[in-house]
């Protein structure tokens, strides 16, 4: 099924790819993806809120990732 471009411009931020698996920002980014997954089955049609609701969780990937990677200290700041 295609979804609305404001639906799928949003869905494409969600993808894992890029991340290192088995860290934890690929850990976290992929628990969402898979949320957003199971919204997008649930909810078959494309709306306003639903944009809104995808880009709100966008905003929470982001700031997640962002705390997983906080968890991860590079060797060097033990300086």
């Amino acid at each position: 099924m295609s979804r609305h471009p404001s639906v799928g411009s949003i869905v494409r931020y969600f993808d894992v790819s890029h991340y290192q698996r088995r860290d934890a920002p690929y850990e976290v980014a992929t628990a969402v993806k898979l949320l957003v997954e199971d919204v997008l089955e649930k909810i078959p049609d494309d709306s306003p809120e639903l944009t809104a609701g995808l880009r709100k969780l966008l905003e929470a990937k982001d700031a997640l990732v962002r705390a997983a990677l906080d968890t991860e200290r590079p060797s060097w700041t033990d300086r």
